[in-house]
């Protein structure tokens, strides 16, 4: 029995000794990949790795339809283009560029954008709708309480790096800045400029995508009134969200750039109305070039609010009252 296992001896470390070689080679294998991902071809993988991210992208719910009695459609909602903002590796000088070339892009094609900076130019004056927020506002920015709103003007200018010294590009570059502190935006999350721009707009942004790095298209959502001025005193309107609004509902999941029923039915059923947003992952390289792009969370529409009023017969109504004005105004009352 001894002689048998002393004849195994031989194979056994035959063995022992050919798995210890390759666990060696393996190890050297690695070590050598691995220095060759890190060392040698680091830069390369970390270039790569820094042109791509993933970055969110709003799906703007659709708003919830105000109908009659008889299903006829008095607010409906059609899909836009909105506007939107990723931060990326730009210094102050290059981003207040952008930002002027933006407003002005937009402007020049008669499109809207979200304007919070509470300071108007010729004349220099403020824009809060009290005393007591203006004073909260200029201690927040660690001002004097007597402060001028030229001096903030300025000093907003100072603290943005901006250049520019015509009064007018100072403040169209403000518009942005002045967001992007205020509001915050990342190489992930984007700030939206505009839920509403026109598709030439639109299509100046997505073609000239170079031209204004970090800036890219999505889709946005439009209240529209099909019967025009129809019962307007019962339905209401829609508008940008407020501060106060905001500040009242983010927790809710509304943003700085949604809208919010103002008066009306449009304010009464609001949190009926208002729909959830969605969201789109972007891979996006640095330079503006999307990759790829696909939806992780899906919008979900507002609910309906069907009213007890009957359209035709609100129109009838309307239509002899304003007659019977037109009869009074001319002293011709049958």
């Amino acid at each position: 029995m001894e002689r048998y296992k002393k004849k195994k001896l031989p194979n056994i470390n035959l063995r022992y000794n050919a798995l210890s070689a390759l666990v060696y080679i393996i190890g050297i294998v690695l070590m050598l990949q691995l220095f060759n991902l890190q060392i040698v071809n680091g830069a390369s993988y970390r270039e790569t790795s820094n042109t791509r991210l993933t970055r969110e992208s709003i799906l703007y719910a659709s708003r919830g339809y105000i109908l009659d009695r008889n299903g006829i459609e008095l607010a409906t909602t059609e899909m836009t283009f909105s506007l939107e903002m990723y931060k990326t590796k730009l210094d102050d000088k290059i981003l207040n560029e952008t930002a002027l070339k933006i407003i002005n892009t937009l402007e020049a094609n008669g499109d809207s954008y979200t304007d919070t900076f509470p300071i108007k130019i010729n004349p220099f004056e403020y824009t809060f709708s009290s005393e007591e927020k203006k004073k909260s506002w200029l201690k927040t920015y660690k001002l004097d309480e007597n402060t001028t709103a030229e001096e903030a003007f300025y000093y907003f200018k100072d603290k943005y790096d901006i250049e520019n010294e015509d009064i007018t590009e100072i403040r169209k570059i403000l518009v942005i800045r002045y967001r992007i502190s205020s509001e915050g935006y990342s190489t992930t999350k984007s700030l939206t400029i505009s839920n509403n721009i026109s598709r030439t707009s639109a299509l100046v942004f997505t073609e000239q995508s170079d031209t204004y790095p970090g800036v890219t298209v999505g889709q946005s959502s439009k209240r529209t009134y099909p019967n025009g001025n129809l019962a307007t005193h019962i339905l209401g309107y829609v508008n940008s969200i407020t501060s106060e609004q905001y500040q009242e509902n983010k927790d809710k999941g509304y943003l700085m750039s949604d809208i919010y029923g103002q008066t009306g039915v449009e304010y009464v059923f609001e949190k009926y109305l208002k729909g959830k947003n969605g969201v789109k992952q972007i891979d996006m390289s640095v330079d503006g070039e999307i990759v790829s792009e696909y939806v992780s969370e899906e919008a979900t529409q507002g609910s309906d609010v069907v009213l007890t009023i009957d359209a035709n017969l609100q129109s009838i109504t309307e239509q002899a009252l304003e007659n019977t004005i037109n009869n009074i105004r001319n002293r011709r009352i049958w």
